[in-house]
């Protein structure tokens, strides 16, 4: 698996895992990849093309025909595509069809990194069981679905924030009993609740959490 210094970051929707990765990503000067944003990409090729998300064969195109350039598009952050990209990802055909892009990603990460941070769903279970530290991040669910709301109230998406909360616990079920790499919090990943934490002190309790590990990879690293 990857030789690279690895920081895998898993947990439920809204509870701040993609910004933690982001903010240890810079901080460690590493590589950063939202393994979600591939799955809401394909998502959104597939529902661009009016194929079905469910249907194997729709969604294995749209893996195929991801546009990597619409990453950060606020396209891909709507509800319609996060609920498609939950279908899309429980499809074994389109999990295999990202699985080597991400491990390729983790193993040499892009501009010579000596590390990678990859958020998701699946990083420290299936993508990256060997990652050098694990983060699994989790909040309550009304307080995940008050975040999403003011994400979407940011973007100018009115959405009523009960039907948010539905929403989450809905895929909250989805995302834990799938049959194919399903949400679940790897045994050797440590769990951080962020549900009565700002965002400074999220992250300077993650950064707590990885410090020790990263750092004593980058002197061997270094030695070696």
């Amino acid at each position: 698996m990857s030789k690279s210094v690895v920081i895998a970051v898993d947990g439920t929707a809204a509870s701040g895992k993609g910004t933690l990765a982001k903010r240890l990503a810079a901080h460690f000067g590493f590589a950063h990849l939202d393994s979600g944003a591939l799955y809401r990409l394909t998502a959104l090729a597939v529902l661009q093309a009016g194929g079905d998300p469910a249907d194997p064969a729709d969604a294995v195109r749209g893996a195929q025909t991801i546009d990597l350039s619409l990453a950060g598009d606020l396209a891909i952050r709507t509800d319609k595509v996060g609920q498609a990209a939950s279908q899309v990802a429980a499809i074994g055909a389109v999990r295999q069809a990202l699985l080597d892009f991400q491990r390729g990603f983790l193993a040499s990460p892009p501009g010579g990194s000596p590390g990678a941070v990859m958020d998701g769903r699946d990083i420290g279970t299936v993508i990256s069981p060997d990652a050098t530290a694990k983060l699994y991040v989790d909040a309550r669910p009304e307080l995940r679905a008050h975040r999403r709301w003011l994400e979407l109230k940011g973007m100018g998406i009115e959405r009523d924030e009960q039907g948010l909360l539905a929403e989450l616990n809905a895929r909250d079920a989805a995302d834990k009993s799938r049959p194919i790499s399903p949400l679940v919090q790897a045994p050797d990943a440590v769990l951080l609740d962020t549900s009565d934490l700002s965002i400074d002190a999220a992250f300077a309790a993650a950064l707590a959490l990885v410090s020790p590990r990263i750092e004593g990879a980058l002197k061997d690293r270094h030695r070696g």
